[in-house]
């Protein structure tokens, strides 16, 4: 294509364009459906351009005036809580579903290793005196010890808003950091196994590991399994940078990037429903079998939520993406 030869041929479309969107509130009947033919006229234009004759001023030009336009014809839609009521109902749970052939081998690897890190610390003295000296290892698992004394040390009110935010931002850090080939992923998981651990080793070894699962169950099984959806979630999005599949690799990972950043928001509701059982529930009086007990409801109403209504939504074609009307528009690639 010549494309000094089709800049001439059109040049005054794309201009009339340009004159119609600075006076689009006074446009008469004819002149709106004269914008939307050309708004989808130059949208020809952008794509043809694109793919035979790429031009970065011209492009660049041509991009922001379709932009433009398709503001103009479809209007901004404003936020209401119908978008909140079907993310919550949908759009989260779907997509957490869909995520679960990366995030259900994450957390049942993830366990193994901190069950590993925690029989190799128990069995092996030489590896606990690495740790630290013998006098703090028993200041830490005593009755009463920085293990115990940890979950009440801090108001429950700001103890959980505490564990909430440095939740949040480790879920959030796996999310978006998984568009880097994976690797910071692993790594923020494996930090979490190993401090859990180190926690179950050192515990065993003094014979109070029935004490730490019953301090760490309660909010333990939730936070654990928002961490390990947000790992999985990372990972995909890393192997969606790797491998696209069909799509190609900036629509693969725009639409895959934002179910992700959607899913940072719902998994920090998530947390601070984990943060809010570690404050209140954790350090109170309840008898063990009480607290744990919430705990294993929160997790099954989780994984209810997931498998029933995230199962239902992701059948009938809900991916945890923006609803379609709400995308940019695709350009044609035929004149």
């Amino acid at each position: 294509m010549d494309l000094d030869v089709f800049v001439s041929a059109h040049r005054a479309e794309w201009d009339r364009l340009e004159a119609l969107l600075r006076r689009q509130r006074r446009l008469t009947g004819a002149e709106a459906d004269e914008l939307v033919a050309l708004y989808q006229r130059t949208a020809t234009h952008l794509s043809l351009i694109q793919s035979s004759a790429p031009d970065p001023q011209l492009t660049g030009r041509l991009t922001h005036l379709v932009a433009r336009a398709r503001s103009a014809v479809t209007g901004t839609r404003r936020a209401s809580w119908r978008d909140v009521t079907r993310f919550l109902a949908h759009g989260f749970p779907a997509a957490v579903y869909r995520s679960r052939h990366w995030w259900v081998p994450t957390a049942l690897l993830s366990t193994a290793l901190a069950a590993v890190i925690g029989w190799w610390i128990a069995t092996h003295p030489e590896v606990q005196s690495s740790i630290a000296a013998p006098s703090e290892l028993r200041e830490l698992t005593r009755p009463s010890g920085e293990y115990e004394s940890y979950y009440s040390s801090h108001p429950a009110a700001s103890f959980a808003a505490q564990v909430w935010t440095n939740n949040a931002q480790a879920a959030a850090m796996c999310l978006v950091l998984g568009a880097f080939l994976c690797f910071p992923v692993l790594w923020i998981l494996f930090q979490n196994m190993l401090n859990l651990g180190v926690g179950i080793g050192l515990m065993s070894s003094a014979g109070r590991l029935d004490t730490f699962l019953g301090l760490v169950l309660p909010h333990g099984l939730l936070e654990l399994t928002a961490v390990f959806v947000a790992a999985g979630t990372g990972l995909r999005l890393g192997w969606t940078v790797i491998d696209p599949g069909p799509r190609t690799r900036r629509t693969a990972l725009a639409e895959e990037g934002r179910a992700a950043l959607g899913m940072a928001i719902g998994l920090a509701l998530v947390l601070f429903v984990s943060g809010a059982i570690e404050g209140f529930v954790t350090p109170s009086g309840l008898p063990t079998w009480a607290r744990i007990t919430i705990g294993i409801a929160a997790e099954l109403a989780f994984l209810a939520y997931v498998y029933v209504l995230g199962g239902r939504a992701a059948r009938a074609g809900e991916t945890g993406d923006l609803d379609r009307t709400d995308r940019s528009a695709s350009a044609p690639t035929a004149a």
